[in-house]
């Protein structure tokens, strides 16, 4: 089923009602350690292990059972990766048209189909592929357009993906330039989205009709959900304040109109916030009690603890270059994308990479 959300309205009401959500004002973040644990749950960066080498501009890592897929940006190809390390074509998103930041970029896996999100002529999509075959021999079926006419340009563009623990799927949309948009419940523009797995709107989503949950986002790369269903998301700033959002349904963050902790009653403040030249967060994982970003210009991982969501921690700093995304895998490890060759890096010899970190 396709869903298209060009010219969407909804009422000012219902605009009205989805901004009136507050959140206080957090201190500053504790200084930065470089080996952080939870509990008796321990994260060893010193443990690091590179499992892949040699990928084209990796944006995302999701899993299928045991199995790793990676998706390419600009080659647009999903990549397998065996146990051995080994990696392999499963298909080529046809259509994909990269362009600065856009191209192939988020992507999921939900009941045996594939999700992807992508940056087509004059729009970003998300569509669904199914998936078939064993590990070593997998492939994808026919593309079906869950979601089509989200904004697209050479920045901006968002592009995560992820299905919450409530079945439904969110997709991050950035501002794509129209700054203006972000605020408007009448454009995707700035937004996170929730539909079903088909691409319809839900009947519980905050503004009747429209797959929009909040507003107000500039450029938001992150999603990531605790045990309790509380949904995460990073996001990029300007050129002020990166942030750590805690997202609420019909909840407005804010931009254009403002920029990191703003202590209005009218939008949400993030928990935390990060000037860009040590952030940039993108991809966020949660495990172990605590929140991973990672960051492309900061180049680290910032760890947050659930339990004090104003305090950080920093690993890794400085020593695989920019981060695009941080996964769970099955056993439990952390696995980290690098993005090196993607025309903002410095890459190394071997880049970009997948680097696995034991857990516990």
């Amino acid at each position: 089923m396709t869903a298209t959300w060009r010219g969407l309205r909804a009422s000012a009401a219902l605009c009205a009602a989805g901004i009136a959500l507050v959140a206080c004002a957090p201190t500053p973040p504790a200084p930065p350690s470089p080996t952080l644990s939870e509990g008796s749950v321990s994260i060893s960066p010193e443990q690091r292990e590179t499992i892949v080498q040699g990928l084209e501009a990796p944006w995302s890592i999701a899993f299928s059972g045991s199995t790793a897929l990676l998706s390419e940006r600009d080659t647009a190809r999903i990549v397998e990766v065996s146990d051995a390390g080994e990696t392999r074509e499963v298909g080529v998103i046809e259509g994909v048209e990269p362009r600065g930041e856009g191209g192939l970029l988020g992507i999921a896996v939900h009941e045996g189909d594939l999700y992807a999100y992508s940056t087509a002529a004059d729009e970003n999509r998300v569509q669904r592929f199914a998936l078939s075959g064993a590990p070593g021999s997998m492939e994808i079926g026919e593309p079906e357009t869950i979601l089509s006419g989200l904004p697209a340009a050479g920045n901006h563009n968002g592009g995560r993906i992820a299905f919450g623990p409530d079945g439904m799927l969110y997709a991050t949309v950035g501002d794509a330039g129209d700054r203006e948009g972000a605020q408007d419940l009448g454009s995707l523009a700035g937004k996170i989205l929730r539909v079903t797995p088909d691409g319809r709107v839900p009947e519980d989503n905050p503004f009747e009709g429209s797959p929009v949950y909040s507003l107000g986002h500039r450029n938001p790369q992150g999603l990531a959900w605790d045990e309790d269903g509380t949904l995460y998301a990073s996001e990029f700033g300007q050129d002020t304040w990166d942030e750590l959002n805690v997202i609420e349904p019909g909840g407005n963050y804010g931009w254009p109109r403002v920029e990191g902790i703003a202590d209005r009653a009218d939008f949400i403040d993030p928990v935390q916030q990060w000037t860009p030249g040590i952030a940039s967060p993108s991809g966020i994982a949660i495990t172990a009690g605590s929140i991973f970003v990672a960051n492309l210009r900061g180049e680290r991982i910032r760890q947050v603890p659930l339990t004090d969501l104003r305090a950080s921690g920093e690993f890794l700093v400085e020593s695989l270059g920019r981060l695009r995304d941080v996964a769970v895998a099955p056993d439990g490890a952390l696995w980290l994308l690098t993005n090196n060759t993607d025309g903002r890096g410095d890459p190394d010899e071997g880049d970009d990479r997948v680097v696995r970190i034991p857990v516990g």
